[in-house]
């Protein structure tokens, strides 16, 4: 079989992305569209849709069906789709869901290119439901038509060339540079009516329903390609393909940022668990790490997707993480400050020619220190100037500025005022604005060359938003990283034990030590010599291994052998080894376990503790997570996730998010860790669980780090693999 090489493979990636990104067109930039369920009786469905698209006035022919009328709201209506005898790039369907199958047949026959169905009543109530939806899926691929839904609120496409507001709700955002998807409708409906209510630009909107066919994965591709889509935001509560999203995201967010919201954050994800790795996963945990490695910024509430939305749409990403903060108000300037600081943002000291410029030009009353307390009497004048000032400092990436109306000036003056010296900032730096007022202080709808301002209602939102752009700027500047290989030696090796015990066993099964060591050793991570014995033959078996020697017994039915008193330490002769596992047989048999085997294995000494491991979650697929502390890391639960597989950038990123990743570096006069070679390491698990697909669990803990230089070994370790 031929092996597909690194840029073949990329290669017929992209042209899948462009295949899907034209298969959307259709959909999203109909010639054309046919109603099926058009109704002209008041609270229908369908009565909404043939409004909506007439009262945005849809650019092409609409199409209404219904059997039984010859006319709908002046339109002539047909019977069938396939009776229009013209064509039609898109159908809308809104019929009760038993009709449903025979109006998507109707549309092959008639040559339709896309179907959006509105209709609900299929999985998301019951299993005949999924069947259903199963049928209307590989009966559309088949006939070379996409599916939008079932169970959606429709799409919609502010292009003036277009103009298509195909949804059966009200708001129609004013045309801009979002695209937003929605896989709730009901949210969709708010976030489309807090869109409008902003005056934020909007270029698509779709909402996916049960994603039986299009996928957010298919719309990320279409809006690369999109030249009015600058932002992509999306609310999502599952994924149907999330290895897909990871390949198609990063790609994306490298030329335009992704804002996510995904729900289900609780508990109830976390799955049972029989090691360290698998019971510090959960289902949010991997979608952290999928965001993470993609670029894409989540957001945790609907508020907070909003926020940072307008603020891309709006103004470039910064260039740092220095926030220069402009305010009337001593206290919100302090607020803000705080919000930032916590969010990995700084507040660095004005150039002294900047201070003295502000010294020159403000009330002698005013706090020239960052952030700027211009005090409640300052003027548009005063905005004005000190938002040239501050905004020019060259130690300064992005600027914010507060306004209290104390109603000593007009407020629309300020915000003017505001708006023009805006202009004066360098492009490259964004301009955020809070306008504290329970009034509302409205910015101006054109504010020139630096376009619409974001403004926000209190400074903790725009420290948020500000923080998520900076985070996505660095993201979108950091090496690529390069995955690491295994050589050919090593992969057959590997192979030949898997291959083995995968046949040998029906069930999933842990490899015995001797496989486990061999295993490692092939893939280049270095494991501390370790031999299994009978009981009775313990003591004789240590003399082969040399001293010092950690004893462990050898019980399936212990999962953490610490847990029990399975461990002893510092055994430096035969007698001890003698003794230990005699007082071990005892102490276990009172504990209701026949200790017939142990293991033992050269002492480690000093270093670091880490753990290095692999979960499967049946959604995502491979996790793997990394952490220090040993036997206390389900305690502190100081670790990091990614998806494999995992570059060079990515584990030491992983490391970096460490609470005590300073361990590593010597923390209070402590020897210091080889970062280097737990971050080899780690890559080295990535490339081990991409050769072997039937891993189920992996657990490499401890792992000691010694000090730079000496490597990383592994002194216990735990592999389980179960047939695909």
């Amino acid at each position: 079989m031929k092996v597909e090489t690194e840029e073949v493979h990329q290669s017929r990636h992209r042209s899948e992305r462009h295949a899907a990104a034209r298969s959307i067109q259709p959909i999203l930039n109909p010639r054309s569209v046919a109603l099926v369920g058009a109704s002209r009786q008041p609270g229908t469905i369908g009565a909404a849709l043939l409004a909506n698209l007439k009262r945005c006035a849809f650019t092409g022919p609409i199409y209404p069906i219904n059997p039984k009328a010859a006319e709908i709201d002046g339109l002539t209506a047909y019977p069938a789709v396939s009776a229009v005898g013209a064509p039609i790039d898109m159908a809308l369907i809104a019929v009760p869901a038993p009709m449903v199958e025979s109006a998507v047949r109707d549309c092959a026959r008639a040559g339709v290119r896309g179907v959006v169905i509105v209709s609900s009543g299929f999985g998301e109530l019951s299993q005949e439901g999924r069947e259903i939806e199963k049928r209307l899926r590989d009966f559309c691929r088949a006939s070379g038509m996409r599916m939008v839904g079932p169970n959606c609120m429709g799409v919609l496409n502010t292009d003036p060339a277009i103009s298509m507001n195909a949804v059966f709700v009200p708001p129609w955002p004013p045309a801009g540079n979002i695209g937003l998807l929605s896989q709730s409708g009901a949210l969709g409906y708010v976030i489309l009516d807090r869109i409008e209510a902003l005056k934020i630009g909007l270029s698509t909107f779709i909402s996916v329903g049960n994603k039986v066919d299009v996928s957010g994965n298919d719309l990320l591709a279409y809006w690369a390609e999109d030249p009015r889509t600058d932002v992509i935001v999306l609310y999502l509560e599952s994924f149907g393909n999330p290895r897909e999203f990871a390949r198609v995201a990063p790609e994306v967010a490298c030329r335009k940022p992704i804002v996510a919201m995904k729900s289900g954050r609780s508990a109830a994800g976390t799955r049972a668990a029989t090691s360290h790795s698998a019971s510090l996963a959960n289902l949010d945990v991997a979608v952290d790490a999928l965001f993470e490695q993609a670029g894409v910024i989540r957001a945790s509430t609907l508020e907070e997707l909003m926020d940072v939305a307008v603020l891309l749409a709006n103004q470039p990403v910064p260039a740092g993480p220095r926030v220069g903060v402009i305010s009337n108000g001593g206290g919100p300037g302090i607020l803000l400050a705080d919000a930032c600081e916590a969010r990995g943002l700084t507040l660095p000291e004005l150039a002294p020619g900047t201070v003295e410029a502000l010294h020159q030009m403000l009330p002698k009353m005013a706090g020239l220190a960052n952030p700027i307390d211009m005090i409640a009497s300052a003027t548009a004048a005063h905005y004005a100037a000190a938002i040239e000032l501050v905004g020019n400092d060259p130690g300064i990436d992005s600027l914010i500025v507060i306004y209290l109306p104390p109603h000593l000036h007009d407020p629309a003056e300020v915000a003017s005022a505001i708006s023009e010296a805006a202009g004066k900032v360098p492009l490259e730096k964004p301009v955020l604005t809070v306008l504290m007022s329970s009034r509302g202080v409205p910015m101006p709808e054109n504010a020139g060359i630096r376009g619409r301002l974001p403004s926000y209602s209190f400074p903790e939102n725009a420290a948020v938003a500000l923080a998520a752009a900076e985070r996505y700027s660095r993201w979108r500047t950091r090496p690529a990283g390069r995955c690491l290989s295994l050589t050919p030696s090593a992969q057959a090796a590997i192979r030949g034990v898997i291959d083995r015990v995968v046949a040998n066993h029906g069930k999933p099964v842990w490899l015995e030590p001797d496989d486990l060591a061999t295993v490692l050793r092939a893939a280049g991570i270095e494991f501390a010599a370790i031999e299994e014995a009978h009981v009775r033959d313990a003591a004789s078996v240590s003399e082969r291994l040399g001293y010092p020697l950690v004893l462990k017994i050898q019980a399936p039915e212990v999962l953490h052998k610490s847990d029990v008193g399975g461990v002893v330490l510092g055994l430096r002769s035969k007698d001890e080894v003698a003794e230990s596992t005699d007082r071990l047989v005892r102490e276990m048999k009172s504990a209701g376990i026949t200790l017939e085997r142990v293991l033992l294995q050269r002492e480690v000494r000093g270093g670091i503790e880490a753990l290095v491991g692999v979960t499967a979650d049946p959604t995502f697929g491979p996790l793997l997570v990394c952490g220090l502390g040993g036997v206390l890391v389900e305690l502190i639960k100081d670790v990091s996730f990614r998806l494999t597989p995992v570059s060079d950038v990515d584990a030491a990123e992983m490391l970096s998010k460490l609470r005590s990743a300073r361990l590593l570096d010597g923390y209070r006069g402590n020897p210091a860790g080889d970062r280097a070679a737990l971050i080899d390491v780690i890559l080295r698990v990535s490339a081990l669980v991409e050769l072997v697909p039937e891993l189920h669990e992996l657990d490499l803990n401890p792992v000691k780090v010694l000090p730079p230089g000496e490597g990383a070994i592994v002194v216990d370790g735990r592999l389980r693999v179960g047939r695909v």
